[in-house]
């Protein structure tokens, strides 16, 4: 349920708004008071607008953690394949599974493509074939597994900057 003023539909972003989601793609941590001050902008204004884009769900503000590092032993992809026709069951019943951080419906070798972390192989087996094997709807997956982290990026700015 929504409260937009707008009727619930989205108003889209301004200059201000992408200023706001560059400067928190740096540093999640930032103060209001400060972007307010790096815009030029009032902090009420930088609230009013972070809690729209929030909620609008232009963005997310949460710490972005190294699996590998906090104990997971097994993160990865799971690429998976299904009926078209219970796709949107697949997707719902997807959600629900804790291990399950990351899901997309896509082009390519597969409809959907997830991203999972789990704390032993043996969760991770339970997971494919005890929890989505049993998904009415899902023909095939196919995993892949993340050894080591090379580069995680979360500054690319928004696609509706100036060129």
């Amino acid at each position: 349920m929504s409260s937009h003023k707008n009727g619930g539909k989205s108003r889209g972003i301004d200059a201000t708004d992408r200023e706001i989601i560059k400067l928190l793609q740096l540093d999640g941590r930032i103060p209001n008071t400060q972007i307010a001050k790096d815009l030029g902008v009032s902090e009420a204004t930088i609230r009013t607008r972070l809690n729209r884009l929030i909620e609008e769900e232009y963005i997310q503000i949460v710490a972005v953690s190294n699996p590998l590092k906090l104990g997971f032993e097994t993160v990865g992809f799971l690429k998976i394949d299904v009926d078209i026709k219970k796709i949107d069951h697949v997707t719902h019943e997807l959600k629900k599974l804790k291990p399950i951080w990351f899901i997309v419906l896509a082009t390519g070798e597969s409809d959907i493509y997830t991203e999972f972390v789990t704390k032993s192989t043996a969760e991770l087996n339970d997971l494919i074939f005890n929890k989505i094997y049993k998904i009415d709807g899902v023909i095939r997956t196919r995993t892949s597994m993340i050894l080591k982290y090379i580069k995680r990026r979360y500054d690319c700015g928004t696609a509706l900057d100036d060129a």
